[in-house]
């Protein structure tokens, strides 16, 4: 899916050679150790100062930036809300490429899939952290890109909020054969959730685990 090639950023990361897998990867390591610069050159936030990154053999340079992040979306720590109700936010991507809106329908099914029981017309400023994020997840299925990237997703919520995200991203990435790169620092939900384990220390491979696959 990815592939790395002496991909440097700055003195931040330095990848010889990496390749990517479809499925669900986690990479795992401290704070500091690289991960999310990963995920941002993944997405095209950042560009590599040396090397490449392809992407099922294309060079992320030869891809618009913007056609790149319509598959290829990012989820992060917060998660990006504007100011109205849940049905704006669940919208705003089809307003901002000018496509039509899903239906009310969808977007209730939407709500079901990540297990967030509130009305379309709820002001998002009344919701939880945790239930922000499941807006933002709702959003990026509803946006239906072939691969998530999800840096630290649920670092900001309970133990028990951070199981029932993750868990929902693994079950939709499962379901609907998508693929999806996430960043943690726990050791713990690498081991329940991953296909594959990347381990990073000092912005370096230092390590790789292929895990049996499982149902999330």
């Amino acid at each position: 899916m990815f592939e790395f090639i002496n991909a440097k950023y700055k003195d931040i990361v330095d990848i010889p050679q990496l390749t990517i897998n479809e499925g669900l990867t986690v990479l795992l390591g401290p704070s500091g150790s690289g991960k999310t610069t990963v995920i941002r050159m993944l997405n095209k936030m950042i560009s590599p100062t040396e090397g490449t990154i392809l992407f099922y053999g294309t060079d992320l340079k030869e891809v618009k930036s913007v056609e790149h992040r319509r598959n290829v979306m990012t989820l992060m720590q917060s998660p990006a809300m504007f100011e109205g109700t849940i049905r704006e936010n669940l919208t705003i991507p089809f307003r901002f490429q000018e496509k039509e809106l899903p239906d009310d329908q969808t977007l209730r099914g939407v709500l079901e899939n990540v297990q967030l029981d509130k009305n379309l017309d709820t002001p998002v400023h009344q919701l939880s952290g945790g239930e922000k994020q499941r807006v933002a997840l709702g959003r990026v299925i509803l946006c239906n890109p072939t691969v998530y990237l999800l840096d630290e997703p649920s670092s900001a919520l309970d133990d028990a909020t951070e199981d029932v995200i993750i868990n929902l991203v693994a079950s939709h990435v499962k379901t609907d054969h998508k693929s999806a790169v996430m960043v943690t620092h726990s050791k713990a939900v690498a081991e329940k959730y991953a296909d594959e384990i990347i381990e990073m220390a000092g912005g370096r491979i230092t390590g790789r685990r292929t895990l049996n696959e499982r149902d999330y």
